[in-house]
């Protein structure tokens, strides 16, 4: 399998996947895609039941050929190591949706899938081809950076370097992203989550810089991301398909389109995915878009749901390489902070359910469906724990809030970080002074 730009009609620049995964954006600014899609149906799937396995399934046509093939089955082990639960959203309500609970990984969101796959596979090239270590950029708006410091603290391969808006992030969040080994650094930058995706993209784009640290990505522009997002897609699908013989409904928390282009490709891949809807917060440029208007990027508004605080979503351009026909179904919603306090506090009160904020949308979403569409099986991606929103979820419900054994044991870690404007000057000589131990 090769991957080429979103940018190239023909494929005569396509790279090998760990090329791709290292480059993290194409030489001409676009993000990879698969030359093609493979096809899979259910049958392929056939007695196959926990994450692990059906990750290796899927994606062993994209690492066809590739220097990581024989190794896919052991990757996939060491990183799908935690639960996957696929429950009732609401306990007692038997025509509820199903809730997939994606928060149970080692910091506790959706992001653990991918940062920790993308760390494996290029820790195990590396060790491979014994290259230069890579130098990981990541912007983040909240979830991102902490899996990725998280998944990358004891590479051998890699040094990783975070920047993520100053004021736009949970305390918990900030801690997450400030707390790891010497071979990650957090940069605190003055501006919002666009503004530190321009100063990543600005890296890329200057070719002495990208040399001479040797840059790659690990924001979900990287096809190392997506990839094994796909995987709790496939789960999911299948799982609900082998239960009620009907194709699972997916509603998906968005921001920068990249976990929601995971559950598309799988779609387009064959297996049994019915509607795909998108739960955005204030951001709506992707609402706007799905209900007919053309796609407008704009600045970023802060909001509750602050992970999905995204004014220009990069994976906008894979889903516009994807063919028509794969783009059937889509549809989204958009659920403002006050609609986020009250499906919070409505769902803790009434069934127990406690949402973080981006969860919270996903559940806004589906209730606002018409009645008779609500009788599909519906599956909401739940991406994050509400712990890691205490300050905006303990006061909405009349419980103890759920705690998470995973944010708790980084309470004694010290944290790490630099002030840096946002400007491409500032963020060069903050690479140029990041010299890990």
């Amino acid at each position: 399998m090769k991957y080429r730009s979103t940018r190239e009609t023909s494929c005569k620049d396509a790279v090998s996947l760990v090329t791709a995964m290292r480059n993290g954006l194409a030489a001409d600014g676009g993000l990879y895609v698969p030359a093609r899609l493979p096809t899979l149906t259910v049958d392929a799937f056939e007695n196959l039941t926990d994450l692990p396995t059906i990750a290796e399934r899927l994606l062993r046509p994209f690492f066809k050929g590739s220097a990581l093939q024989t190794e896919l089955g052991a990757i996939c082990e060491a990183v799908f190591d935690f639960p996957v639960p696929l429950v009732p959203a609401y306990a007692g309500r038997e025509d509820g949706p199903l809730a997939l609970e994606l928060y149970h990984g080692p910091t506790a969101a959706f992001k653990d899938f991918g940062a920790r796959f993308l760390a494996t596979c290029l820790d195990r090239a590396g060790a491979r081809k014994k290259t230069v270590p890579l130098t990981i950029l990541v912007a983040t708006s909240g979830d991102t950076g902490g899996a990725v410091g998280c998944a990358f603290e004891h590479a051998k391969n890699a040094r990783v370097v975070i920047l993520y808006p100053k004021g736009r992030v949970s305390p918990l969040q900030e801690k997450q992203l400030t707390c790891w080994g010497p071979n990650v650094t957090s940069l605190r930058v003055a501006g919002d989550f666009d503004a530190c995706q321009r100063l990543v993209k600005g890296a890329f784009a200057d070719p002495d810089l990208a040399a001479r640290h040797n840059l790659g990505s690990a924001n979900s522009i990287n096809i190392g991301r997506l990839l094994p997002q796909m995987s709790y897609y496939a789960y999911a699908a299948l799982e609900v398909f082998r239960t009620t013989g009907d194709a699972a409904s997916f509603i998906i928390p968005t921001g920068n389109l990249g976990n929601a282009l995971a559950c598309l490709w799988v779609r387009a891949m064959g297996l049994p995915i019915d509607r795909i809807v998108l739960a955005q917060n204030a951001n709506r440029s992707l609402v706007d878009y799905c209900a007919g208007g053309t796609f407008s990027p704009r600045p970023s508004i802060a909001t509750l749901a602050n992970a999905m605080d995204v004014g220009n979503p990069s994976n906008f351009e894979r889903l516009g390489a994807l063919p028509t026909k794969a783009q059937h179904n889509i549809s989204a919603h958009v659920a403002l902070d006050s609609d986020i306090i009250w499906q919070i506090s409505r769902d803790a009160k009434r069934y127990g359910r406690v949402w973080c904020p981006h969860s919270a949308t996903a559940a806004f979403a589906w209730h606002q469906l018409p009645t008779h569409e609500r009788l599909r099986p519906y599956v909401l991606v739940s991406t994050a724990h509400p712990q890691k929103f205490e300050e905006t979820v303990a006061p909405l419900i009349d419980a103890p809030l759920p705690h998470a054994p995973a944010l708790d044991a980084l309470a004694n870690r010290p944290c790490r970080y630099a002030d840096i404007e946002a400007r491409p000057d500032a963020f060069a000589a903050a690479l140029e002074g990041f010299n890990p131990e």
